[in-house]
């Protein structure tokens, strides 16, 4: 069975920081671009940000400069490390995972930006 387990979510004053964890299991996400989305209240799923299976990143533009999105093989694991938080950065944010056709989602993680 695959599984994209998040955590790190929390809530965080403005100006902070978090990181965000998806661990895997049933899969090696060595083989998966890898990817973060959040989905605020009342809007669409959104992406973030993603890293290739090589390594390569992007950022959507809001969060250029302030997230870094990394990968550690060994522990099956993807992280997003998030700085300099905004009010705006509030929403739940899911790891994805594609590869070769298949596609998972974890269950998310809530990111609350609040003073």
């Amino acid at each position: 069975q695959v599984q994209l387990v998040e955590s790190g979510g929390g809530l965080v004053q403005p100006g902070g920081s978090l990181r965000l964890s998806c661990a895997a299991s049933g899969i090696f996400l060595s083989i998966y671009a890898m990817d973060w989305y959040r989905q605020a209240p009342g809007k669409q799923r959104e992406l973030v940000a993603a890293i290739s299976i090589g390594g390569n990143t992007n950022y959507a533009q809001p969060v250029k400069g302030r997230f870094t999105i990394s990968r550690d093989n060994a522990k099956n694991t993807v992280y997003l490390q998030m700085n300099s938080l905004k009010p705006e950065d509030t929403a739940v944010y899911f790891c994805h995972g594609a590869s070769r056709g298949y596609n998972y989602w974890g269950q998310g993680t809530q990111v609350t930006v609040s003073s």
